[in-house]
């Protein structure tokens, strides 16, 4: 019999990730996020084999911790399962600080998410963990499983040191196959009764690339709700029609907030005087230009004034397609019940009504994700070192 190669995904959202997972032929066992409507999304996609395995709720709960046991224990009967091959854990991580920095307790509180992954691990005891979180993961405060504050470091090394080898390293995305930039922390541990040496399960280096290079083929969009007809989630995000000039104003690599006139900056008419907005970060209405990597993608990805958000060329912001290109997204994933195909056959008037109620759950899910190309890599390391062994 085949062996079956099996993750658990925590704190999944969408799940656009730990796709890279499934892409790599593993099964998914069980996928827990607290919001309904990001677990949905990893319906849509199939994602899990029961759909017992689509656990929503607070993993610090012990009835949602005993629907995950539950689950294991269905693979267990059901397919003679003895070890789950991989757990994957990107929790919520609020207050970055180094050690010693004060921080208010609701944020340590969150951050301390990250110690309900440590104790699922400690207890079902995966071949493989993966983290990924921010740049200052490792050195963020958190409350550990004996109650006393330590960082995120001390709390890995202290729970799951004896039983795991395991490196943490902070790296950008950009430069391990993403299309845009995204520094952040992988660890990665294998446990100790197995040969293999955690570093080897790193994605690899390859050369960064330009946006002329990943999204300059796509179809220009010169006009508010435009659809690629080809695409539908390709289109011009609308917004209001003054807003056009300060954009249509700025140059490739520039700010709205240089360009000459006052008019063509941001501003708005208080008491019937036209009046500049306070500019208050230098990457505010900010034109991108072609010839360098993607910008970290936001959650707030919808709005011009938010960070690296407009299109080098067209007057938006960039399309969801572009996004999905940017965070190396596959065409195929499934944003709701209905597939690309069908949604490009609808009418323009059928477009704007799913993206006015799709739309910004889309964006965000894309703003807090993981590039699934870069779990896809570490996916086909673990799955080629199994292979290995059999």
């Amino acid at each position: 019999m085949k062996k079956m190669l099996t993750y658990i995904s925590l704190f999944s959202s969408a799940g656009v990730g730990c796709f890279g997972f499934k892409e790599a032929g593993f099964e998914c066992v069980a996928t827990n996020e607290l919001i309904k409507r990001r677990l949905d999304v990893q319906r849509f996609n199939k994602k899990c084999k029961f759909d017992s395995g689509y656990i929503c709720g607070d993993i610090t709960k012990s009835e949602t911790k005993k629907l995950l046991f539950n689950e294991i224990a269905l693979w267990q009967e059901s397919f003679g399962i003895k070890d789950i091959d991989v757990i994957i854990a990107t929790p919520p991580c609020q207050g970055m600080s180094v050690a010693n920095h004060k921080k208010a307790d609701d944020e340590i509180i969150r951050n301390s998410l990250v110690i309900e992954s440590i104790k699922l691990i400690k207890e079902i005891k995966p071949r493989f963990f993966v983290f990924e979180n921010v740049p200052l993961f490792l050195k963020t405060i958190c409350t550990d499983i004996d109650k006393t504050n330590k960082p995120i470091s001390e709390a890995i090394s202290l729970n799951l040191g004896d039983d795991y080898n395991y490196i943490g390293e902070v790296i950008n995305f950009k430069n391990y196959g993403s299309n845009s930039s995204r520094k952040r922390t992988l660890v990665i541990g294998v446990r100790k009764d197995i040969n293999c040496n955690p570093k080897e399960l790193f994605p690899d280096y390859t050369e960064e690339k330009t946006l002329r290079e990943t999204i300059g083929h796509l179809m220009p969009l010169t006009e508010p709700y435009q659809f690629d007809p080809n695409d539908a989630y390709h289109f011009f995000r609308g917004y209001p029609e003054r807003m056009r000039r300060w954009i249509a104003a700025t140059p490739e690599g520039c700010s709205a907030f240089d360009n000459k006139r006052i008019e063509d900056r941001p501003n708005q008419i208080k008491n019937g005087k036209l009046v500049e907005n306070v500019r208050k970060n230098s990457d505010k209405y900010t034109r991108l230009r072609w010839d360098v990597v993607g910008p970290c993608v936001h959650t707030r990805n919808d709005q011009l004034a938010s960070q690296n958000t407009i299109h080098p060329k067209d007057d938006r912001v960039f399309s969801i397609r572009e996004l999905m290109i940017l965070m190396t997204i596959p065409e195929t994933f499934m944003w709701s019940e209905y597939s690309l195909e069908e949604l490009n056959k609808m009418s323009v008037e059928e477009k704007r009504a799913y993206m006015k109620k799709e739309e910004i759950k889309i964006r965000q899910s894309i703003g807090e994700a993981v590039p699934t190309i870069i779990f896809k890599q570490i996916a086909n390391k673990i799955k080629k070192w199994i292979k290995s062994q059999n």
